[in-house]
């Protein structure tokens, strides 16, 4: 397919250009040491130990159903803010927390030495 004929189709809604952004909205459930999100009528969270000033991220877990939408890096962004502002030291036992912050160099400072 040529360039005229994938700008031509995209009128018809067969191809789109870009992906259309969902909006995500993040809570934090202190009760239940979760950062959470409802999506689609489904739970995603990113859970934690919080032990005086150290923030222990244990697990993260998406629906896989609802898998490539980014839904986990706003909740693991939205947890590591959380803790930035709280001024707490970040162990991240969860691979998927281990992972974004490696790619996300801002975020080391909250490691815990």
């Amino acid at each position: 397919m040529n360039v005229a004929e994938v700008l031509g189709s995209v009128g018809r809604g067969t191809i789109p250009l870009m992906p259309q952004a969902e909006s995500i909205i993040v809570t934090h459930h202190a009760a239940a040491s979760r950062f959470e999100a409802l999506v689609e009528g489904r739970l995603c969270e990113c859970c934690y130990l919080l032990n005086g000033t150290v923030l222990t991220f244990t697990h993260t877990e998406v629906p896989p159903s609802l898998a490539g939408r980014g839904i986990a890096a706003a909740l693991v962004k939205a947890a590591l803010e959380w803790a930035q502002a709280q001024g707490v030291q970040v162990v991240p036992a969860c691979s998927y927390v281990a992972a974004y912050m490696q790619r996300h160099p801002q975020t080391q400072a909250l490691l815990r030495r």
